[in-house]
């Protein structure tokens, strides 16, 4: 594995995002001098924090699953993470709510969930979900640890054992006759495949290794912070802050100073420079490139990355409130593969919605005031390489976004809302997310593994990337291993801490 080159004795990270923090804990516990340097007032990043009007709101992700990695990055610095965070499971882990009036509930028990199966779809469905678990399980022991918990540096260094495996697993067909292998009715199909979504890409075009999403959110379990998922980069922020990691919130970088091949210093918009030894950028991969870097070291290919769709995020603070509401409800639409197409292919909006509502008040009441709720309402949507003008259509599909919530059985959802926050595709490029997703790269083939934006820059010996858009990818437990494998580039594999459950 390849390493920076030259000193390595002071870090600056630019971002306190999941990838930042990780990398970060990791550095100091290797003994490096790190400086995080985070335009916002608080750690975070993507997984930000809205308060107003008594409430309190996650801004990014609300799934968290795979709590060892977190675990893993306080190690590296002799804390215990139940020392500074506590984590609740959920239960169920997901409602599927499906538009003939049934719906299933997912748990981490795959007793359980068979037993629901059962009672939803039949004994034999619940047989073959059985045996989708072996197979998702088998998937994630052979992918873990040479190829999503691994920096691989060129097609070549595929070229593991655990390949045959996979391919004798059959993770390099496409995920929607891997999953059919195993799950005949529609309704468990969906649940066990929508994690696609994730990876950018329809369940008929995603690789069966992508269902190695399902075993973490629907096997391993799923999890709540006490406080919110900002809860969890608040908790990093502070174990960095405690072994020696300065933090210089409020402070924007404008560029990072190269002299030849090495980057030397960080320039801020209030005129500091910060001298480094290795440079570390959490910012959205693409982003950084052209802010940050000289125009000259900028690979040619970012300009032909696909990018995964997007999302309209609506937050609301709520009189209303719907007794027996879970955690996190999919609510599946009539349409599936059409949506994948209009959203993916075509760049239009749902014709038939299929959406996720995450009711933070139905775990945990303090996110609100007393008898209020909170509701986290996403829909997916293109990104902006599709011809929509979110100046124009904002309002409008705000409205159609209530209106579908209370045909979905939200009663009086739109006159409830107290306090509420929208953020369209355009929003997100403004806080610096390319193409207007907070999903970065699609996970295509040619975007996975050696073939995703590597971690070190071509042509500069100590700049390395963290966050989504480089490797692993996407998704809360990637990060947070994008952070790590980071750090590994800058101290080597065998210099950072990996627990026991990870290796």
């Amino acid at each position: 594995m390849r390493t920076v080159n030259g000193p390595t004795e002071t870090v600056v990270i630019v971002g306190a995002g999941l990838g930042g923090l990780s990398a970060a804990l990791r550095l100091a516990g290797a003994g490096r001098q790190v400086t995080v340097v985070e335009r916002e007032d608080v750690p975070g990043g993507r997984a930000g924090r809205l308060l107003a009007g008594g409430y309190r709101f996650d801004t990014g992700p609300t799934v968290l699953t795979m709590p060892d990695l977190i675990a893993d990055a306080f190690d590296c610095v002799g804390e215990n993470l139940d020392d500074w965070l506590r984590l609740r499971p959920v239960d169920p882990l997901y409602r599927a709510r499906y538009p003939d009036g049934s719906h299933l509930d997912v748990h981490a028990d795959a007793d359980a969930t068979a037993e629901e199966i059962t009672r939803v779809c039949g004994p034999a469905e619940a047989a073959g979900y059985r045996r989708f678990v072996a197979f998702v399980s088998a998937l994630y022991r052979a992918e873990m640890r040479d190829f999503i918990d691994a920096s691989i540096d060129s097609p070549l260094g595929l070229l593991r054992p655990s390949l045959a495996r996979l391919v004798a697993l059959g993770g390099f067909r496409r995920l929607a006759p891997a999953v059919g292998r195993y799950l005949h009715d529609e309704r468990t199909r969906r649940v066990f495949s929508f994690q696609a979504m994730y990876a950018g890409l329809s369940p008929h075009d995603a690789l069966a290794l992508y269902a190695v999403i399902a075993y973490m959110d629907s096997v391993a379990g799923v999890y709540v912070p006490v406080g919110g998922m900002h809860a969890v980069p608040v908790a990093m922020a502070g174990a960095a802050a405690k072994h020696g990691v300065t933090f210089r919130y409020g402070t924007r970088v404008t560029r990072v100073e190269t002299r030849g091949r090495r980057a030397v210093a960080v320039h801020t918009a209030a005129g500091e420079r910060i001298p480094a030894d290795v440079v570390v950028l959490n910012p959205d991969l693409p982003t950084a490139y052209r802010e940050l870097l000289p125009a000259s070291v900028t690979p040619g290919r970012l300009r032909r990355l696909r990018f995964a769709p997007s999302c309209f995020l609506l937050l609301a603070g709520s009189r209303a409130g719907y007794p027996g509401s879970a955690h996190h409800t999919i609510h599946f639409g009539r349409s599936w593969r059409r949506t994948f197409d209009e959203i993916i292919n075509r760049g239009e909006l749902m014709s038939d919605p299929s959406f996720l509502v995450t009711t933070a008040t139905a775990s945990d009441p303090s996110p609100a005031p007393a008898g209020r709720h909170c509701y986290y309402v996403l829909f997916p949507t293109p990104n902006l390489t599709a011809p929509l003008d979110w100046s124009v259509l904002r309002s409008r599909y705000r409205d159609e976004v209530v209106e579908t919530l209370e045909h979905h059985g939200y009663t009086g959802f739109g006159a409830g809302i107290e306090i509420e926050d929208v953020t369209t595709p355009a929003d997100w490029r403004a806080r610096g997310m390319t193409a207007g997703t907070p999903f970065a790269a699609a996970h295509t083939f040619g975007q996975t593994g050696p073939f995703r934006p590597a971690n070190l820059a071509p042509g500069l010996d100590n700049v390395v990337f963290t966050g989504s858009g480089t490797q692993p990818g996407v998704g809360v437990p990637m990060v947070l291993i994008s952070g790590r494998l980071a750090a590994e580039r800058v101290v080597g594999r065998d210099r950072t801490y990996r627990s026991r459950a990870l290796r």
